[in-house]
């Protein structure tokens, strides 16, 4: 039996720099991880498909360089070649992670598997079947999340793709299959389409990014069309089956029929859900919900005292930079004796497909919902002097703003850069500055942001 101060349920972009902080002030910690330090993030999620997207933007650019007067000749990519340039990043970063680790004094990094085996008590059982227990007072969780799989006949029996997965691969697949219409299956869709794979999109519901407004999520949808990807919306996928050439035909049912598709791979982005199955949680008696959430309180704490739970593992908004504040709360709360919570804190996202999709605050659908006094404004990329410049004109920009205060709600820039954009906009939301200031600011000619003048001078008073 070891005791320690606190321990670290996964070395994710909460369990880390928390890990790090608080043995920094003198505690006594350990940090178990069952995979790769780094979490999600690092290994197979943000670091490597954005180094990939990366090389994607390269070869749609290279094949769209005569309209700007540069002429390359033929386009090939090597996707062996590109793994090897995302492999070399992720050692990077996770090198890096286990050395800042291994490098602060009073943290212990544990490799293996841990379960609750009581209240305070983890066990941790390493690959070759040995154990540690270990217990503490303090105990943060950060496990994080993975791909669902949905119940289709034959999914088993496919050698099917899942978001870490198709990260290895070494062909350019024929013909993609994507099975989710949201940021993971969009992403990755555009990428392989430019790599060269024809690309099919199966979504559910009425249309693709079904959380987003209507002219947003459109524009999204003709933008992948512009580049071929076939987007099938309001489908059921009713069957996968295997061909003797190991070909795939996927069953969907659509409104009007029920129709096959032949494909050679298939991508499953339907969603993520918590990894709590195993933590032995009933053991510990932390709550969690139907979807196996966490459930804690406005500061992380779960219902059992001294156990939190940071990122993804908690529910909300999966998103890294909210991992990391999640670790920023608790440990200013912990160790420095401030009162922040998780109540109204901002939250941005970014979808990188090409051009990004930027969103802070809320959208017109829950401006609409919420019942408020709202005005709309509304700028397409194609009357932006930056994107005709560049020859990036695909896309809008869309902010909400509330009437009497002038206050910005929240925005959409679906742009070349869209995040970088709408952290100008967040800055100003946060700052309290309002729309009608923005339109008369000075910014920097000719720029993208420079274009929120134009945005803003669409609302009239």
């Amino acid at each position: 039996m070891k005791h320690y101060d606190a321990i670290i349920i996964g070395s994710g972009q909460a369990g880390t720099p928390l890990a790090k902080k608080l043995a920094m002030t003198g505690m006594k910690i350990a940090i178990v991880e069952k995979r790769f330090v780094g979490g999600t993030c690092i290994n197979d999620g943000c670091t490597p498909t954005k180094a990939m997207v990366a090389s994607a933007r390269m070869a749609y650019q290279a094949r769209k360089s005569e309209e700007l007067g540069v002429i390359i000749g033929s386009i090939t990519v090597d996707l062996k070649k590109i793994k090897q340039r995302k492999d070399e990043i992720v050692k990077q970063f996770r090198g890096g992670s286990e050395k800042g680790i291994e490098s602060t004094k009073g943290l212990k990094l544990f490799l293996g598997e841990a379960k609750f085996s009581g209240e305070k008590e983890i066990t941790i059982t390493y690959p070759n079947g040995s154990k540690d227990i270990l217990q503490a007072d303090l105990i943060f969780i950060n496990t994080g999340a993975k791909t669902i799989i949905p119940e289709i006949d034959g999914l088993k029996e496919i050698d099917y793709l899942t978001s870490t997965s198709i990260l290895e691969l070494e062909e350019i697949p024929e013909h993609l299959v994507v099975i989710g219409g949201n940021y993971i299956g969009l992403e990755f869709g555009q990428m392989f389409s430019r790599f060269g794979s024809k690309v099919t999109i199966l979504e559910r519901s009425s249309s693709i990014l079904a959380k987003e407004d209507k002219d947003i999520a459109e524009s999204v949808a003709s933008i992948l069309e512009a580049e071929k990807i076939d987007i099938l919306t309001n489908v059921e996928v009713r069957k996968i089956s295997k061909k003797n050439n190991d070909q795939l035909v996927v069953e969907v049912k659509t409104a009007e029929n029920i129709k096959k598709i032949n494909a050679s791979h298939v991508l499953i982005a339907v969603g993520r859900a918590p990894q709590t199955a195993d933590l032995g949680l009933d053991i510990c008696g932390v709550k969690i919900d139907k979807q196996g959430h966490i459930l804690t309180n406005k500061k992380l704490e779960t219902n059992i005292k001294g156990i939190y739970a940071l990122g993804d593992v908690k529910g909300g908004p999966a998103f890294t930079h909210i991992a990391y504040n999640d670790y920023t709360i608790v440990y200013r709360n912990l160790i420095e004796g401030t009162n922040y919570s998780i109540e109204d804190r901002p939250i941005p996202y970014c979808m990188f497909t090409d051009p990004q999709l930027g969103r802070i605050g809320i959208s017109e659908n829950e401006a609409k919902e919420q019942k408020l006094d709202y005005k709309v404004a509304i700028l397409p990329m194609s009357s932006v002097a930056r994107g005709i410049e560049t020859n990036e004109t695909q896309g809008l920009m869309k902010a909400v703003v509330d009437v009497k205060t002038k206050k910005i709600l929240g925005a959409a820039i679906l742009a070349s850069e869209g995040g970088e954009i709408m952290s100008v906009l967040q800055m100003a939301m946060e700052g309290g500055i309002t729309y009608d200031r923005i339109r008369y600011c000075v910014f920097a000619h000719p720029t993208f942001s420079e274009s929120l003048n134009n945005l803003f001078m669409k609302i009239e008073s």
